[in-house]
């Protein structure tokens, strides 16, 4: 005998079935943003803590040499590796001795790291130097216009206002004590996020030649660096480019420091101690970037 119809079995309606797909999908949703925003929270960490072995790093090679490495080797008869920088120096203190060992005898007699073919450290990544939250670290590229494979740091040392003021702490041949950072060491920048140029000609770590062979946007930046490259479009201007949010792609990110976290971005301060700085900060970024400017600085981060 046929059922009856109250004694049939349960069914979802066209109607509810739908309601039921909305709510899977909202919940995917938010499962996915939660899972999104912890891994960015992780990226961030990781980069934060990057930065705080950097800075042990500065520490330890002080209390070695009685002052800070020179933000930029420029090519003069006293230097035996022209054109690298702090972040060839502090190997030693970051457990790289083998890399920066190797480094005198790869320089050779020429004293150019980039022959062909080039120094294996200058394709050798560096994890130390590269923040998790760049989605195009850690690996190599090659640098089109050199034609030469490079690993890049996603964080520079600030120079001062500009390449050419060196009135902050790592600018070409410095070698700055801390004796000498007379604004205090809590309240002076010894460097910060800044990802690798969109063509990847900027952001070398074990050398490069910056601006004009200043450095500039390679492994030191002012914090309201001016543009000194014909070549760069004309849309980026001459600058100074103060502290502010990046467009990936854009070539004008090169000129300021900025970094993929939203809202701002990580900066080691002389005295070793990290801080999340957001972009409203940036009218007090020279102050900040000066080691003997006697400016008064309340903390805003």
């Amino acid at each position: 005998m046929a059922n009856r119809p109250s004694e049939r079995c349960g069914a979802f309606t066209l109607i509810e079935l739908l309601v039921v797909i909305g709510i899977i999908a909202i919940l995917t949703g938010l499962l996915l943003s939660a899972v999104q925003q912890a891994r960015a929270a992780a990226a961030r960490l990781k980069c934060e803590n990057n930065l705080k072995q950097i800075g042990l790093a500065f520490q330890m090679y002080h209390d070695t040499y009685g002052s800070l490495p020179p933000g930029f080797r420029s090519l003069t008869d006293t230097q035996p590796m022209p054109w690298s920088g702090w972040p060839l120096s502090l190997l030693p203190q970051l457990e790289q001795t083998a890399l920066f060992a190797n480094a005198p005898a790869a320089y050779g007699l020429n004293r150019n790291p980039f022959v062909n073919p080039p120094h294996t450290g200058l394709a050798t990544v560096v994890s130390m130097y590269v923040c998790p939250s760049d989605p195009l670290s850690p690996s190599t590229h090659l640098a089109p216009i050199s034609e030469i494979v490079v690993a890049f740091t996603d964080y520079l040392g600030v120079s001062g206002t500009n390449y050419a003021t060196k009135e902050g702490v790592l600018f070409p041949d410095s070698h700055i004590r801390f004796a000498e950072i007379t604004d205090g060491l809590s309240n002076t920048l010894l460097a910060g996020e800044r990802p690798p140029s969109s063509d990847f000609q900027f952001g070398w770590w074990y050398a490069g030649i910056g601006q004009k062979f200043t450095g500039s946007a390679d492994m030191i930046l002012g914090v309201q660096e001016v543009n000194l490259l014909p070549v760069t479009p004309t849309s980026c201007g001459p600058g100074a480019s103060s502290y502010s949010p990046g467009r990936p792609g854009s070539p004008c990110n090169m000129f300021h420091f900025w970094s993929y976290h939203p809202g701002g971005a990580n900066f080691l301060f002389a005295d070793g101690s990290v801080h999340f700085l957001p972009y409203s900060v940036a009218p007090i970024m020279v102050p900040l970037a000066t080691r003997a400017g006697g400016e008064a600085i309340s903390s805003l981060w």
